[in-house]
């Protein structure tokens, strides 16, 4: 019988580990090291993959949550990242139409803005061009009068014209923990909470890694004929454990969003508009909110939990309240919020913003392979140039042979619905079809779009005898258990912040459930009561830090 996906199993997976020799191991686990996971396995790759936190923890759980073309990067001239990116972000549309979808976009064009109209025009064209944009999607130039039409707040004084298009938005904590849990469905191996304290050596040569179980404390060995150092922010400190690697190759940036609710910010779209000083900002609605952002500081405090300082809070206020007549945001409308950190590669008398957004790839005398830099929306082609130089590796040290890429036609998990195009269909069948006792049509939707195709195991969960009985709703009760049972759920912030993003977009009713959520997993996972003490904090701190952001 093939084992859940689940903390129960958490030292059955870690003992098999410690007793085999994998192919692959990969250290990290956002949405590059999920990418490489998905390829290597899909290539026939016996692979593992090892995260210190919690699956996308760090700065896959906190972008602007777009699989976007990078049309800023245009302005850098990086004319070969936005072909690549633009056509990628199709892919990851396709792969996952449940945890990605197509987003109307608007850029006003403003008096003494930092984007002209020749400039504009000209840049859509080229953007359309290099990204490969779908005829439907393609750019269409607005007089002033339109984008009025469109956002009646926008200061009448200062517009000038605007740019509708299309961007994708994603849960980027979601699209990480689907890919991850397509590469476990393949017979990888993932676990979170388990940080690689060090390289294992055969002479000279990396021949695998030491691991902590950062829940009980035990140490084990897994073995590898090849390791990937895919930390993003901790690339460095990770690569530290080789004495062959370069070290300080990266500039940390720090980019803030915050959150409001959709009536103090009501607008029709996702906007992308001038904040001066040569800076845009996003605006984007999501679930009944706006979250707003991102900022761009260097950042050298700790890596771990970046914070929102008022000075950043305070920036993104201004930059929509100069933007917008009649719109007046004070720090007590910031209902939430994150903090993340951009893994860049330094680049000499460059500041963060001017900074190339390029991945790049490091091989070490030892044989570590470390990654560094890159897109979100670019996660699959940086996995599939990895997995192509750990084949080449394996061919010539082990005379191994694998299988080409197959990852732009593989659809993550909860992602068989039929491709993008029937995606919609597929959710109003189901809410047609299912009806159980104690949920609503919202309720039945919100699973659908969230699972997709699994949302099926979720459904299934609500006849069972343990939804009953725990001061929550069915659905509530029939996700959580669902997150448990299929996506290694650890802590309650796991569940809050990653695999709902409740934390970020309905705060108010994390704060009535936290009790309850805790309880339930309590009582659930058998916490011993260092366990129970240490998540009881961290869901404690999380939140008084979240509802401190509007003071």
């Amino acid at each position: 019988m093939t084992r859940e996906f689940s903390y129960q199993y958490r030292q059955d997976y870690l003992l098999d580990l410690s007793k085999d020799v994998q192919d692959l191991v990969v250290v990290g686990g956002g949405i590059t090291g999920a990418g490489i996971l998905l390829d290597a396995t899909t290539r026939g790759m016996k692979a593992a993959l090892f995260e210190m936190q919690d699956f996308a923890e760090g700065t896959s759980s906190r972008s602007t949550k777009l699989v976007h073309g990078g049309l800023r990067y245009l302005k850098q001239f990086e004319f070969s990242l936005v072909k690549e990116v633009g056509r990628e972000r199709a892919i990851v549309f396709e792969n996952g139409p449940h945890v990605t979808k197509s987003e109307p976009m608007l850029l006003p064009i403003i008096k003494k803005g930092s984007i002209g109209p020749i400039g504009a025009l000209f840049g859509m064209w080229l953007y359309d061009k290099l990204a490969g944009v779908k005829d439907k999607e393609k750019r269409r130039i607005l007089n002033k009068i339109s984008v009025q039409a469109l956002e009646p707040f926008l200061r009448d004084d200062i517009l000038r014209s605007g740019v509708y298009y299309y961007e994708y938005r994603t849960d980027d904590s979601r699209l990480a923990m689907e890919v991850i849990k397509e590469a476990i469905d393949r017979k990888a191996n993932a676990l979170n909470y388990c940080k690689v304290t060090g390289f294992l050596y055969n002479g000279d040569k990396i021949s695998g890694v030491q691991v902590t179980d950062l829940l009980t404390g035990n140490t084990y060995e897994v073995k590898a004929k090849a390791v990937v150092n895919a930390t993003g922010p901790w690339v460095d400190e990770t690569d530290a454990f080789d004495n062959t690697s370069r070290q300080n190759k990266l500039l940390l940036s720090k980019g803030v969003h915050i959150v409001v609710d959709a009536s103090k910010l009501p607008i029709g779209q996702a906007m992308y508009f001038d904040a001066g000083a040569g800076r845009m900002v996003f605006a984007i609605p999501r679930e009944g909110k706006v979250y707003i952002g991102t900022t761009e500081t260097e950042y050298k405090q700790e890596i771990s939990r970046p914070q929102i300082t008022k000075e950043d809070r305070n920036y993104l206020l201004g930059a929509v309240n100069a933007m917008f007549h009649d719109i007046r945001l004070n720090p007590e409308d910031v209902e939430s919020g994150w903090a993340g950190l951009r893994p860049l590669i330094k680049q000499e008398g460059k500041k963060p913003g001017e900074i190339s957004r390029k991945d790049e790839t490091f091989v070490y005398p030892s044989g570590l392979i470390s990654i560094a830099g890159g897109k979100l929306t670019g996660y699959r082609k940086m996995a599939e140039r990895i997995v192509d130089l750990v084949s080449q590796r394996l061919q010539q040290q082990y005379q191994l042979s694998f299988s080409p890429c197959v990852t732009d036609k593989t659809p993550i998990s909860g992602g068989k619905v039929g491709g993008s195009e029937h995606f919609d269909q597929y959710v109003e069948q189901k809410v047609k079809e299912v009806k159980l006792p104690g949920w609503s049509e919202e309720e039945v939707r919100k699973i659908v779009h969230r699972y997709g195709s699994n949302c099926d195991l979720v459904f299934a969960i609500t006849n069972s005898r343990i939804i009953a009985g725990h001061g929550l709703s069915p659905a509530r009760v029939a996700e959580l258990e669902y997150s448990i049972r299929h996506e290694m759920t650890v802590s309650p912030l796991d569940f809050f912040v990653r695999r709902t993003s409740a934390a970020y977009f309905d705060i108010q009713t994390v704060l009535k459930e936290k009790d309850e959520v805790f309880a339930y997993m309590e009582q659930r996972l058998h916490w011993n009561s260092s366990i129970s003490t240490k998540f009881r904090l961290d869901l404690e701190r999380e939140l008084e830090y979240l509802t401190s952001l509007k003071k």
